[in-house]
């Protein structure tokens, strides 16, 4: 798959293309259902399928502090849209200026002149456009004259619930893994560089990897895991992981750290790992003394050795 950044990147090598457009946070089931039907009516036109999305929400530059945390950074969403057989990922910077563009004018000056398509596919529920005026109605208006018709994909549910980035976000933040599994069709997984902490764990005989974050991610409710962890050498370990703030010690920033069952060596700073979260085993709470910690961590490390099968 080809990535495409920026306006200024444009317009694309000549050749048909069938689009679809979206923000697309977490690669949900729903999206992934628009994006394979964009490959499939690209395959039947002998055209190339072509997703747009956008390097930071929205909100973020209308509503500035009110925008959510995200599902997926730009380059994991990449991953999952590429998995999906996309052949090309257009990234567009939304900023003010961009925000401003109407949305007849992104319909003739990006999606026909810039990436020459010839059909757009998007989901029922798409908006875009100066204020969100542009729908499924304002591509067929504009669009078919231009010589690039469009239609949309019915919201995707599974056993009635609609699935949307937001649903997943709420149950996420609670702490809940159900729901995120079943609508990403995935376990969530968190992806940052280890970096040094305070070497508490170590002391405790249970050396974590903590975990630097993209700011912009949303992060597992509070609490205790159990999980897998991979190394950029693709390799597996079961990990007991913690989203917390180390209250038994003072108050921390919230943050991941995770302790690798197995793991032959305690030291991956510098290293990127990614980190998949499977079972919630309990709330972190406070423990009176560090005794009461190091048993607690005993039976979270047990649990999770019971729960996620080796990976070796």
């Amino acid at each position: 798959m080809d990535v495409i950044r920026g306006l200024d990147a444009l317009p694309l090598p000549d050749g048909p293309s069938i689009l679809t457009v979206g923000f697309f946070d977490g690669v949900h089931l729903g999206h992934q259902e628009v994006i394979r039907r964009t490959v499939a009516a690209a395959k039947e036109r002998d055209a190339r399928s072509v997703a747009v999305t956008f390097d930071r929400h929205p909100r973020e530059i209308l509503t500035p502090g009110e925008e959510p945390r995200l599902l997926t950074t730009v380059e994991r969403k990449a991953e999952l849209i590429a998995a999906c057989g996309i052949d090309a990922l257009v990234v567009l910077g939304f900023t003010q200026e961009f925000s401003k563009i109407p949305a007849e004018d992104f319909v003739r000056d990006v999606l026909v002149d810039g990436l020459h398509g010839v059909h757009a596919r998007v989901g029922a529920n798409f908006t875009f456009g100066h204020r969100a005026a542009g729908t499924v109605a304002t591509l067929r208006e504009v669009g078919e004259p231009l010589g690039m018709t469009a239609d949309e994909v019915g919201l995707f549910a599974i056993d009635g619930r609609v699935v949307s980035s937001s649903s997943i976000r709420a149950s996420l933040a609670a702490g809940d893994l159900v729901w995120p599994r079943t609508a990403l069709g995935r376990r969530v997984a968190v992806d940052g560089e280890v970096v040094a902490g305070a070497g508490r764990g170590k002391d405790l005989g249970y050396p974590t990897a903590n975990l630097r974050t993209w700011p912009r991610l949303l992060l597992p409710g509070q609490g205790i895991y159990a999980g897998v962890a991979q190394l950029d050498d693709g390799n597996r370990y079961v990990a007991a992981i913690d989203v917390g703030t180390n209250p038994t010690f003072g108050t921390e920033p919230l943050h991941v750290e995770a302790f690798l069952l197995d793991f032959p060596d305690d030291e991956l700073r510098g290293d990127t790992l990614s980190v998949e979260f499977w079972e919630r085993l309990r709330d972190e709470v406070k423990f009176d003394s560090v005794e009461e910690l190091i048993a607690a961590i005993a039976d979270d490390v047990e649990r999770t050795r019971s729960i996620v099968p080796s990976q070796r």
